[in-house]
């Protein structure tokens, strides 16, 4: 009676957890059978059942297109500078924030620095276009200082730093507060003992507050290895143009191109599944680093 009680009870609970598992089945497990398109010749009006198989020929292929090295320079290019930028940025920011007394204050610059986290790349995409073109208040400071107007979009020795900036600029808000919480997590009695010893708020910083979250800063570099594939698809795809796929073409925008524009369906699944592959191995590269240096374990 009571394992049936306990039942009832917590059927709530496995009915609510049902629809994520549902959602997560449906678009990240079931999809994973088109795997199979990698090594066919796949036409859509035959199946895979039917289509021809090639084997690791669609991957010679894709190592024998040309720019596919330099797509792969640019993804983890960019994708490095926005694991460093959206590193540094944060910690040095929510270090500084930490010194401000003024609660209030405090409280506006982080309502300020997180709101732009909760826009979708669709809607800070057309921001970006009017803040940065040619004719925009960016340019219009530019020329007022004696400069030459410059279309950040359109550069493509610009465009890769660009993409960088404005990545930080929406989600540096978001990563200050997961620092910040670190920072809560200090005992107080470290500072205390440090301002007895004589201690300023620099040396405090210094030596109590950076040692104190090191093990935080670590641990989340770590893991950020295992995205040092993955430079952001919303938001280049949404800011690029023909002019900047040389530094701004990256695998996924590559991806989407094959398969949904040119139709080539097995050539895209090829890239798609290298992408995976290489991910996979990064990530659990990763978590083995985070587990060793961090004492940090998923399972």
């Amino acid at each position: 009676m009571k394992k049936k009680r306990l039942n009832l009870q917590t059927l709530p609970l496995h009915l609510m957890i049902m629809s994520p598992i549902i959602l997560l089945l449906a678009f990240s497990y079931f999809p994973m059978a088109g795997i199979i398109m990698a090594f066919q010749d796949y036409q859509p009006g035959l199946g895979f059942l039917k289509s021809k198989w090639v084997g690791f020929e669609n991957f010679k292929t894709v190592f024998a297109m040309p720019g596919v090295g330099q797509v792969l320079w640019n993804t983890i290019f960019i994708a490095f500078l926005k694991i460093v930028s959206n590193l540094v940025i944060p910690v040095t920011f929510a270090l500084l924030l930490n010194e401000v007394r003024n609660i209030w204050f405090k409280k506006a610059v982080q309502t300020i620095t997180y709101l732009p986290h909760f826009l979708s790349w669709v809607v800070f995409a057309g921001i970006l276009t009017d803040f940065l073109a040619p004719a925009g208040p960016v340019n219009y400071v530019i020329k007022a200082l004696g400069g030459q107007s410059i279309y950040f979009l359109g550069n493509e020795t610009l465009f890769p730093y660009t993409i960088v900036i404005t990545d930080v600029w929406k989600n540096f808000g978001f990563n200050t507060i997961v620092y910040l919480a670190a920072i809560t997590g200090i005992d107080p009695m470290q500072y205390e003992a440090s301002s007895i010893d004589g201690a300023g708020r620099w040396k405090q910083t210094l030596h109590v507050t950076l040692p104190g979250i090191g093990m935080f800063i670590a641990l989340m570099t770590i893991l950020s290895i295992g995205n040092i594939l993955n430079a952001g698809f919303d938001q280049i795809f949404n800011l690029y143009s023909p002019m900047v796929y040389k530094t701004g073409d990256i695998i996924d925008t590559l991806v989407y191109r094959l398969g949904i524009v040119q139709s080539q369906y097995s050539i895209s699944t090829a890239v798609g599944l290298f992408k995976s592959v290489v991910s996979t191995i990064l990530i659990v590269t990763s978590y083995k680093l985070a587990d060793k240096y961090a004492g940090y374990r998923v399972f």
